[in-house]
């Protein structure tokens, strides 16, 4: 009877310790925060996403404002249309804004930040946000100062060189 008593308490141990888990991996992730949230779908079409992946955050000043819920390449424009999910309380986005694809960190995750506009109109869902940002990709930019730094090098040594033709002195004359 004492064993039995033993294995239901190891057992409720147990289920008990795989719901703490669940409801931690929950938190952390950030999906109960946004499970019952009212949203509206804004789109953004980026030449480089640079890593940016669906459920990165929207966000203005700092504070999330959304979610990316998809991400999918335009055949007519031949660049990439992000589907932003700003939250419905979030209803004073103007028309001129503009959305950036960032890095949190140095090599942290991708996320969109939106800078508003002055303008006097709001974005409404399945409006488009004209102006875009795309992201820096670091490989890109290390590429570019090497490409820069080998031309200049070349350009240096061009002008190092002496010329072929004699020097005259003041004899000669």
């Amino acid at each position: 009877m004492r064993t039995r008593s033993l294995e239901l308490a190891v057992g409720a141990f147990i289920v008990i310790s795989v719901a703490a888990l669940f409801f931690l991996a929950l938190k952390v992730s950030g999906l109960s925060s946004e499970l019952n949230q009212p949203s509206y779908k804004v789109y953004a079409h980026f030449q480089n996403i640079g890593g940016l992946t669906v459920r990165a955050k929207v966000t203005m000043s700092g504070v999330a404002i959304g979610r990316v819920s998809a991400i999918e390449l335009d055949k007519k424009r031949l660049n990439a249309k992000v589907t932003l999910e700003i939250y419905n309380d979030v209803n004073e986005i103007s028309t001129d804004s503009v959305a950036s694809i960032l890095t949190a960190g140095l090599l942290g995750e991708k996320y969109i930040g939106i800078v508003p506009g002055a303008d006097d109109t709001f974005i409404k869902n399945g409006d488009e946000i004209e102006q875009t940002q795309s992201s820096l990709v670091l490989e890109d930019l290390i590429g570019k100062f090497l490409f820069n730094k080998a031309t200049e090098d070349k350009g240096s040594a061009k002008a190092e060189t002496p010329s072929a033709a004699p020097a005259t002195t003041q004899d000669e004359f």
